[in-house]
C-alpha cells in the first residue's frame, strides 16, 4: 500500500506540469501503471484472472 501521504500530494496540482505522474486508483502504487485501465500491472492481473475487466482474456496458445 501506497503512504497515504504521497497519494494525496498526487492528486493536488503540481507546480510544474511535467512533475505529475499517475497512481493507481486502488492501491496507489506509482510504477508499472497503465494508462487505459487506469491502474497498476498487479491490480489489473488481479481484476483481469476474476473477470471484472471487460474484453479482457488470458491468452493461450
Amino acid at each position: 500500500m501506497a503512504k497515504t501521504a504521497l497519494i494525496m500530494k498526487s492528486l493536488g496540482p503540481a507546480k510544474f506540469s511535467t512533475r505529475r505522474y499517475s497512481r493507481c486508483r486502488l492501491c496507489g502504487r506509482p510504477r508499472g501503471y497503465l494508462r487505459k485501465f487506469r491502474m497498476c500491472r498487479l491490480c489489473f492481473r488481479e481484476l483481469a484472472l476474476k473477470g471484472e475487466v471487460p474484453g479482457i482474456v488470458k491468452a493461450s496458445w
